[in-house]
């Protein structure tokens, strides 16, 4: 029996004898060639054997026999769905869209938060007094209030509102460094009984601040006066703070009149009162004068000022200021208005300001307007009151004063209401 290389032999044989011949048609090749090409064929087909042939694994080589890789059947896999369900990744490098998803949830939770956020809570009673027509309200205390200074404290005030009245409004006192304030104060609301339904307790708790504008703590708005009892008798409620920024502090207002005598030349403007001025002292109160500047072309040209009324945010003046100014300057000059806080240690405060000439902005252009229109007859308004324009150079030149003692209260002297010259002044008038 043949072996299997003789058959393998004898096959690669006929092949190549097939292969030799290329075509019936063409010449028959000479036997001496074709015998060569024979034993060529066959030493090559011998060589081709033995490549193939696993070669053996000397014993240097035999630990890496284990090593070698795997014959796989690729065709034989199944890359379905399955496959790609059950295939467990390593944790580095993974995108997981299930925490991308949880990260937007979250984002909009702490947005939606922060309008819901609560800011502490207040306690408070009403009572209506049916005899009288008032309505008792009386702030108790506030707990849990959040720290508006550095030191993780606050100065916490409460102002009353009922709404939609917004001129008619009353304060409590200021408690030092706590948040947990006891207030224990009674306030009464002239109000008939048939207007309670319509009628809205407004609560804004503030945190004082001496040096700048008062904090906004939050709110809380009593939408029906009704919903605890009938208010027959005192009864005590509880509310959550709201987070509120919206509501700017009022400064308060000022009212006054204008009078101008064309063949004098004199301007009367006559201080009437003042009503729910800024409280500028830790009392909850201020000592509020006015101050009144004429100026020219950026310059102030004469100053003159009421007295000062003591601890009070509702001041009565009826102080009349006189000016002279020839018909032909009225378009050129201006009246600043401030409201000022005494001090007796330190400076003088402004509480806020208003401004009236042909060049103001409305209520103040169109009162000077009206006491042009109207000569020889006292004119009144109320204005509001704003905080002053500073110059852009004030806070460089104040902390440059700060910084060379001596100078600064050389500065101060010449500042001060007491001791300037108002028709020499070379200041600007947004350092005075």
């Amino acid at each position: 029996m043949a072996t299997e290389k003789e058959k393998y032999s004898m096959a690669s044989m006929g092949f190549l004898e097939a292969a030799v011949k290329i075509s019936h048609t063409s010449p028959d090749i000479p036997a001496e060639v074709q015998l060569s090409m024979r034993e060529h064929f066959l030493r090559r087909t011998q060589r081709m054997q033995r490549q193939t042939t696993e070669p053996a694994s000397s014993t240097r080589h035999s630990s890496f026999k284990r090593h070698l890789p795997r014959q796989m059947q690729v065709g034989s896999l199944d890359l379905g769905d399955d496959y790609y369900v059950d295939e467990q990744p390593t944790s580095i490098g993974r995108i997981k869209p299930e925490l991308y998803k949880q990260m937007t949830t979250d984002n909009d939770d702490s947005g939606n938060s922060k309008s819901d956020k609560n800011c502490g809570k207040i306690n408070f009673s009403l009572r209506y007094d049916y005899e009288n027509e008032m309505l008792l309200v009386k702030i108790l205390k506030a707990f849990d209030l959040p720290a508006k200074d550095l030191c993780g404290s606050s100065d916490p005030y409460v102002k009353i509102y009922l709404l939609p009245d917004r001129k008619q409004k009353f304060q409590t006192r200021v408690h030092r460094k706590t948040l947990n304030p006891t207030f224990d104060e009674s306030f009464q609301f002239p109000v008939p009984y048939d207007e309670l339904p319509v009628r809205k307790l407004h609560l804004s708790v503030f945190d004082f601040d001496r040096f700048s504008r008062h904090d906004m703590i939050g709110e809380v708005i009593l939408d029906n006066l009704f919903e605890v009892s009938d208010l027959s008798r005192e009864t005590s409620i509880w509310r959550d703070i709201q987070y509120a920024t919206s509501e700017s502090v009022d400064l308060g207002e000022i009212m006054f009149s204008l009078c101008y005598l064309p063949t004098a030349g004199r301007l009367t403007l006559t201080v009437i009162k003042c009503r729910n001025l800024k409280a500028m002292d830790i009392t909850g109160y201020s000592d509020p004068y006015v101050k009144v500047s004429l100026i020219c072309d950026g310059r102030r040209l004469k100053k003159k000022k009421t007295t000062t009324k003591k601890n009070t945010l509702n001041p009565t003046y009826n102080e009349a200021i006189i000016f002279d100014i020839p018909p032909e300057s009225m378009d050129q000059v201006s009246l600043h208005i401030s409201v000022m806080d005494y001090d007796l240690v330190g400076h003088n405060e402004i509480i806020g300001v208003c401004r009236l000439g042909s060049g103001a902005e409305g209520l103040g252009r169109d009162h000077w307007n009206e006491m042009l229109a109207y000569p020889r007859k006292p004119i009144a308004h109320w204005h509001p009151l704003v905080e002053p324009k500073k110059s852009e150079k004030e806070p460089l030149i104040r902390a440059i004063c700060k910084a060379t003692g001596s100078a600064y209260s050389l500065l101060s002297i010449y500042l001060s209401d007491e001791n300037e010259s108002p028709a020499t002044s070379t200041f600007p008038y947004g350092l005075i």
